[in-house]
């Protein structure tokens, strides 16, 4: 019971933060496509941390 509720607790912070970064994408799409490109890289080492940082409260 309890790693069906990590992996329920797990996927919803990554659907979280996926729905986070894409609003944040959208939001600010207006402007050149290296300024998007380099948003887009840093949200990406955001969201992986943010991954990393669960898995490792959940061990």
């Amino acid at each position: 019971m309890t790693k069906r509720t990590t992996n329920v607790l797990k996927g919803a912070a990554g659907g979280a933060a996926v729905g986070l970064m894409m609003g944040y994408l959208g939001k600010n799409a207006v402007g050149s496509k290296k300024d998007i490109k380099k948003k887009a890289g840093k949200a990406m080492e955001s969201l992986s941390d943010v991954m990393d940082t669960v898995a490792y409260m959940f061990k």
